[in-house]
């Protein structure tokens, strides 16, 4: 029987106290696609006083994950984290900046369609 995925009490400060401490898995996904949307690691890595999670997926596929607002220097991105609460990390799955037509003028609430 394969086990539930343990949910964080609390996911923002779970995130920000593992990328903090460098408890950061990048998955293949995210190292492909990072370079070519211009979000460098160090935005990530360096950010984190901005972070909002601004969507949860507490029954993704893998792992619960959070989509999370984030600035660096008035650069928008958006981050999507894996919380690994057993294995003790965060997986940065994707990162990118938000496309307005996409979402609404505050780059937090995804509009309707």
């Amino acid at each position: 029987m394969k086990q539930m995925p343990i949910i964080p009490n609390e996911p923002l400060s779970f995130i920000k106290q593992y990328v903090e401490n460098h408890q950061v898995l990048w998955t293949y996904h995210v190292n492909m696609r990072m370079k070519s949307r211009f979000v460098p690691r160090s935005m990530i890595l360096d950010s984190t006083i901005s972070y909002e999670i601004i969507e949860s997926y507490p029954d993704d596929k893998y792992l619960p994950s959070y989509l999370v607002y984030s600035r660096k220097d008035n650069i928008i991105f958006h981050i999507l984290f894996a919380v690994d609460v057993a294995g003790k990390n965060v997986r940065v799955v994707t990162a990118y900046h938000p496309d307005p037509s996409h979402w609404e003028k505050d780059l937090k609430t995804r509009r309707k369609p």
